[in-house]
């Protein structure tokens, strides 16, 4: 059974939701702010997690900073907020999707299921006839297992993360548009503009330049897109 982290401090919202996603077949853990949420979507992560931006103790931005620390949980935010800056910043620190409320439930749990056919697609077990892993230079990446090493350590990547580059790292080389790395990346159920594309090839350099500072692989081309170099 999947399970579903709901954080949110609208009592009513979390009701609803909660019944919803149970009738659907979901196992639903609630929590009311991301304070009390935080040591239990780490000490035992759910499959996926919906948050919400504006909430008391802890707010969704900073509850998703704290977990980006350890681990990779797909996350899709919950928020009423118009403001496009905060998409920015959330998918800057690693959010999966957005959501604005008010929504329909149904389109809701349809974003789910788009989230989490990526992150189940990217970690699928490894079977006769699955990829092979894609070595470019010290570049290792493992699609069956979702696993990515640079010289050998090993980097922690989101899923879109993780698809962005194994775009980019299929054809070193090749330029890669914005559109074609959001159709490698995206449910085609999910819109993103350009500027989330640029905010997770920032992420990519960061976490490789946590390993090593001269990291340079991922090569911006303006006004055409990127490429990967080995």
């Amino acid at each position: 059974m999947t399970t579903l982290a709901l954080v949110d401090d609208d009592e009513n919202i979390v009701a609803s939701l909660k019944m919803f996603f149970e009738a659907e077949g979901y196992q639903v853990r609630a929590y009311h702010d991301g304070e009390a949420a935080l040591p239990a979507l780490t000490d035992s992560p759910p499959d996926i997690a919906i948050l919400d931006i504006k909430m008391p103790k802890m707010d969704g931005m900073e509850l998703l900073r704290r977990l980006r620390q350890t681990s990779e949980l797909p996350v899709i935010f919950l928020t009423s907020k118009d403001e496009e800056i905060d998409e920015v910043i959330g998918f800057n620190i690693g959010a999966d999707d957005f959501v604005r409320k008010p929504c329909s439930n149904r389109l809701l749990a349809e974003r789910v299921k788009a989230v989490l056919r990526r992150a189940r697609g990217a970690s699928a077990v490894p079977e006769e006839g699955d990829v092979k892993a894609i070595v470019r230079g010290k570049l290792v990446l493992d699609p069956n297992r979702h696993a990515c090493t640079w010289d050998g350590k090993p980097v922690r990547l989101t899923v879109t993360e993780f698809l962005i580059l194994q775009a980019l790292a299929a054809r070193p080389g090749y330029v890669k548009s914005r559109d074609q790395l959001m159709d490698a990346a995206y449910d085609d159920q999910i819109y993103v503009d350009d500027r989330t594309i640029d905010s997770h090839i920032k992420r990519l350099r960061k976490k490789f330049r946590e390993v090593t500072d001269e990291f340079d692989a991922i090569e911006t081309l303006y006004g055409v897109g990127y490429r990967y170099t080995e």
